[in-house]
């Protein structure tokens, strides 16, 4: 497994200034720099995620102290994750400086020169490197498998089974999605379709209703003015002091005659005897 990466995706870090590379201690994780060695595994680097393994100690470089710097178990505690950007090197989530080259080997320090640069020994940004490994891994899960005699049985170069690796390659698939779009795209269309439809007829529903309302109040009052006024009339046609004058004469009245009621109030026979 660490052969594997070894042979695809090792570099060395090399300090622009003082044009030594990284190299890790064997023996108690300290870094030293060292006339750049491309035979040395101590010298080989990559990228694993944010984390930068060596694999002569297969231990990562970590942040430990204010500015100290060393390798240690990856995933064992500190800051074992870096931030890249324009050669520069300083831990993720914290504040702490950049990782640059000094005279006692590296250490942390918010210097941005030349000495906090790191490149490999073709003079290309270890940032460089980190995108370079992020574009291969989709692709090293596509490798064709490689047969271990020992075992007697078939593994894949990254060590996972094939049901992992099946997974792994749905994950990463790549495909023609202009079906599904165009799918998506008809069906929004009759959806909106669907609702100015059901908002043409929400409109058209609501304007008969008030249309309705506004007739049947209408009616109602006028209804009511009507019965106000039939109400009132017979009190404005007659009062009580006309009602006595007219019952003597009304007594005296026979089938057939005619009265008629002048505006002084008097009444009399148009046919007299």
């Amino acid at each position: 497994y660490a052969g594997f990466f070894a042979d695809t995706e090792a570099f060395l870090m090399k300090n622009a200034k003082v044009k030594l590379c990284l190299q890790a201690s064997p023996m108690n994780g300290d870094l030293l720099l060292e006339d750049c060695n491309p035979e040395s595994d101590f010298q080989d680097w990559s990228w694993q995620g944010n984390s930068l393994m060596n694999h002569g100690t297969q231990s990562c470089l970590s942040a430990v102290g204010d500015d100290r710097v060393q390798t240690s178990l990856c995933g064992s505690g500190g800051y074992a994750s870096w931030n890249c950007s324009n050669s520069l090197l300083s831990p993720l989530g914290s504040s702490q400086g950049y990782l640059v080259a000094n005279r006692k080997g590296v250490a942390l320090n918010n210097v941005r020169g030349v000495k906090a640069q790191w490149r490999d020994v073709a003079d290309r940004s270890v940032c460089e490197e980190k995108a370079e490994q992020e574009r291969y891994f989709p692709a090293a899960l596509a490798s064709t498998r490689v047969y271990d005699h020992t075992a007697g049985n078939a593994t894949l170069a990254l060590g996972i089974d094939q049901k992992e690796l099946e997974e792994l390659l749905w994950f990463f698939r790549s495909e023609d999605s202009s079906t599904w779009n165009y799918s998506v795209l008809a069906l929004s269309f009759m959806a909106m379709i669907l609702g100015l439809f059901l908002l043409a007829i929400n409109v058209v529903r609501n304007r008969k209703r008030k249309i309705h309302a506004c007739g049947e109040a209408v009616e109602s009052t006028q209804q009511a003015e009507l019965e106000v006024k039939q109400s009132l009339m017979p009190l404005q046609e007659y009062s009580p002091a006309e009602l006595r004058k007219q019952e003597p004469v009304l007594q005296d009245q026979r089938s057939g005659d005619v009265m008629v009621q002048w505006k002084d109030g008097t009444v009399t026979s148009l046919y007299t005897e």
